[in-house]
């Protein structure tokens, strides 16, 4: 008995893929997955160009004379050397430091708690209105400085309607200006750190009897505090370097500040670098808030073995930019 074999289909061969040219172009410019070397150089570039005017205005404050663009040698006679002229003997200069740490202050002193019980009471608010109260608060950020100075001005000028009566402009409506919109930043960061921490704390501690009193002194506030003292830290750092709002609310020679004086002076032909150790010690003092509010975020959230502090830093120096 004879077997048939069934003979295979054949394949059919495919013609050969044309070859591929190489490209002319690096290979690092042609894959758009790969590292980004150009993001990254654009990123050097413009830091380069934001930091370079700021390091010439600081070194031109060391400089020995009168000229803020020719160097003429190193010397600290713009800072305290000369008797009348430098920053700590010039009446005007320590006049607006003072007055510009006495708003900061004060601005801290009201701004930050009234800011962290409203967002409280704000992340617990979930009646009628409570919608437009949360819209509300974010509108002094979104608002144009200028709009915000000019209506203020008119409210304390135009108004006559107590308690805006009482109201004249000077210190006191430097500090109401500036705690306006302090306000809404320190709600921002504080309630971050509510949406962060979630109501699970409080939840426990009420299943192990505590009452709401002692859940809110005995665990919320602990773990809050990161936020309330980087919210104090930026108050001041914005405060400081207010221009618009404090220039619309001043009234007279006792209420300049910093901002308003550099303003002032920039451009005149007899200004002395002492006008530059002034901008130098406001871009001093800036840095130190902002960067204290970064190392108490990272420190309390490496402390509380937290895996969001890395981003709690971050917050804090996203939030700089607002302004």
């Amino acid at each position: 008995m004879s077997s048939t074999v069934t003979p295979e289909p054949a394949v059919p061969t495919s013609s050969p893929a044309p070859p591929v040219r190489p490209s002319r172009l690096p290979a690092w410019l042609t894959n758009p997955w790969g590292r980004p070397r150009w993001l990254r150089l654009t990123t050097w570039v413009y830091i380069a160009w934001s930091l370079v005017p700021v390091l010439a205005a600081v070194v031109f404050s060391f400089n020995d004379g009168r000229s803020r663009s020719v160097w003429q040698g190193f010397s600290t006679r713009w800072w305290w050397g000369d008797p009348n002229l430098s920053v700590f003997h010039d009446p005007i200069y320590t006049n607006a430091l003072v007055h510009s740490l006495e708003l900061a202050a004060l601005d801290m002193l009201i701004a930050t708690p009234l800011g962290f019980l409203l967002a409280i009471g704000l992340s617990r608010w979930r009646g009628r209105g409570s919608g437009s109260a949360n819209f509300l608060m974010l509108v002094p950020l979104t608002t144009p400085e200028l709009a915000m100075a000019v209506s203020l001005l008119l409210v304390f000028t135009q108004l006559s309607v107590l308690p805006f009566t009482a109201i004249a402009l000077g210190t006191t409506a430097q500090v109401i200006g500036q705690v306006t919109f302090s306000v809404s930043y320190v709600v921002v960061i504080v309630r971050s750190r509510l949406a962060a921490i979630g109501p699970e704390y409080e939840e426990a501690a009420r299943d192990l009897g505590a009452n709401a009193r002692q859940s809110l002194q005995h665990v919320l506030l602990p773990l809050l505090l990161p936020a309330a003292l980087a919210s104090t830290l930026i108050v001041f750092a914005l405060s400081i370097d207010d221009f618009v709002v404090t220039q619309y609310m001043s009234a007279g020679g006792e209420t300049v500040t910093i901002p308003m004086l550099l303003y002032a002076n920039a451009r005149g032909a007899a200004t002395t670098p002492a006008l530059n150790a002034v901008a130098t010690i406001m871009v001093l003092v800036t840095l130190i808030g902002v960067g204290g509010a970064y190392l108490v975020l990272r420190w309390f959230g490496h402390r509380s073995g937290e895996a969001g502090g890395d981003s709690a830093g971050q917050m804090g120096m996203d939030l700089t930019g607002m302004e």
